[in-house]
């Protein structure tokens, strides 16, 4: 950790695989826990996975709600690494609860950043909004650096989806950039690419050059198995030629390929087919943006597909995935409230499983009446089983 801190990640690799070695030995929830933040660390995203869920195993074994809560914590930011954030969302709405009963405020703080970053993906400004606020609340209070750093990092890239890059960039720019305002040191390195992306589209491109030779130095560790891919996009962003961009963002999508992921790709493609038909490359650029919507739409990410149908309109081609009616109308958060109430279970029921105030669900569950054209839960529920079969 000390190398890490003064940026020397090469000293950093030989101590950290060797927590990971005499964990895996070990089996003390404890030690699991040290292996598991050592292997996120050092990007085996599978073995913090693994980690986190014999630490869960062996807590759950020992009736210790605290190392319950904190293995969650684990398997939840490994998911989000994988690209996995459905998974992820599962983990912190359990590890909320388990974080809450244990009394660890600190750790139901992480739980709830994770939340709003899941949410951020799936477009669910209101849900990014009451988990960033939840996570911030304590992280100022407590100087929880890492929770604030991931729940600004998860609103920044709220405002990003919703075409809002200006606000994006104003927020993301004292986490990237060095001085005394810079996140976490082990996370704020993950909302460059934002950062970078936000501030070309705002117009800002030299404010995103400095930290590109940042950026450069973490793919090159390897801690990040999306870094290299997303390290080709900002420097297509910031190209100056177009054959130089084209060539990046190829080897961008390419790269892709080797680290999985639909939500990474989707935005890469979306960038490049962007670029594309701004260029008049209209069939390539409908190809792109084809691609992109269809991995939006896989990993539920609902602002970020809105966003893909715009540039296709715009393009010329209607997206035959457009959809006007039924459950489709609604956003993730929306659906999920919808199918619990349509289960029969009470807005409070609802709130405890999903981590939220009964307020937060009777807000979303008034819009999901307005949307539907439903006027009570018995109607809610005969249309949530009829599009269900």
């Amino acid at each position: 950790m000390r190398a890490l801190l003064a940026r020397r990640p090469g000293e950093a690799v030989a101590p950290l695989r060797r927590v990971l070695e005499r964990a895996w030995a070990d089996g003390r929830p404890e030690r699991l826990l040290r292996a598991a933040a050592a292997a996120l660390l050092l990007g085996d995203v599978h073995a913090a996975r693994a980690a986190g869920a014999r630490a869960l195993a062996a807590a759950r074994n020992a009736e210790c709600a605290a190392s319950e809560a904190r293995a969650l914590e684990y398997l939840a930011y490994g998911e989000l690494r994988a690209g996995r954030h459905a998974q992820a969302r599962g983990h912190a709405e359990e590890g909320v609860r388990a974080a809450l009963a244990a009394g660890q405020r600190n750790t139901a703080a992480n739980h709830h950043a994770m939340l709003a970053l899941a949410a951020s993906i799936e477009g669910d400004t209101a849900a990014v909004s009451g988990y960033a606020a939840a996570a911030l609340r304590t992280a100022r209070r407590h100087g929880l650096a890492q929770a604030a750093t991931l729940a600004e990092w998860a609103i920044a890239r709220a405002d990003l989806a919703r075409g809002r890059p200006l606000d994006a960039a104003d927020r993301l720019g004292p986490l990237v950039g060095p001085g005394p305002r810079r996140g976490h040191f082990a996370v704020w390195m993950l909302a460059v690419p934002c950062f970078v992306e936000a501030a070309v589209l705002a117009g800002q491109p030299e404010d995103a050059r400095e930290v590109v030779a940042d950026l450069a130095q973490w793919a090159a560790f390897g801690a990040d198995p999306h870094a290299p891919a997303q390290l080709a996009r900002c420097r297509a962003l910031l190209a100056a030629d177009d054959a130089e961009a084209d060539d990046l963002y190829l080897r961008a999508v390419a790269l892709h390929d080797d680290a999985g992921g639909d939500f990474e790709r989707a935005r890469t493609e979306l960038l490049y087919g962007k670029w594309l038909r701004r260029r008049r490359r209209l069939r390539e650029a409908r190809a792109r943006l084809g691609a992109a919507l269809v991995g939006f739409e896989r990993c539920g990410a609902g602002a970020w597909a809105d966003q893909t149908r715009g540039e296709l309109r715009a393009n010329g081609a209607a997206s035959a995935t457009d959809r006007s009616g039924g459950l489709a109308r609604l956003t993730p958060q929306q659906l999920r409230i919808a199918r619990h109430v349509a289960e029969g279970a009470t807005n409070r029921e609802v709130a405890q499983r999903l981590a939220v105030s009964t307020r937060t669900v009777d807000y979303h569950l008034r819009n999901v009446f307005a949307a539907l054209g439903v006027r009570s839960r018995v109607e809610l529920a005969r249309l949530v089983d009829q599009e269900s079969r």
